[in-house]
């Protein structure tokens, strides 16, 4: 039985087939069964390019607890470089008060 649970995004980034890179412009996250993974529901994240063929396409099939720990992983990632981008590099942290004497 299909479970029809899909989310789709837009993406912006690169994804590799082969020895070749191409932009993606779509993202989706979906829990099925495995069509290529010897398991049973996983869930699915397939990156590709909608203007291109078929064939540019990366997807990876994981199980409910590995697609988890990555989103564990990307949350924390994430975390990390919105810091790094606010307080790092100062693009978006707060006005410091200054004092004038």
């Amino acid at each position: 039985m299909c479970t029809s649970i899909i989310e789709i995004a837009p993406a912006e980034g690169m994804a590799k087939r082969g020895d070749e890179w191409f932009p993606l412009t779509q993202s989706v996250v979906a829990y099925d069964h495995a069509r290529h993974a010897p398991l049973g529901d996983v869930i699915t994240l397939d990156f590709f390019n909608t203007s291109l063929d078929a064939g540019a396409r990366a997807a990876v099939e994981l199980t409910l607890e590995s697609a988890k720990e990555l989103r564990a992983a990307l949350d924390r990632a994430i975390a990390a470089a919105e810091y790094e981008e606010a307080e790092v590099r100062g693009k978006g942290a707060a006005p410091r008060l200054v004092r004038v004497a």
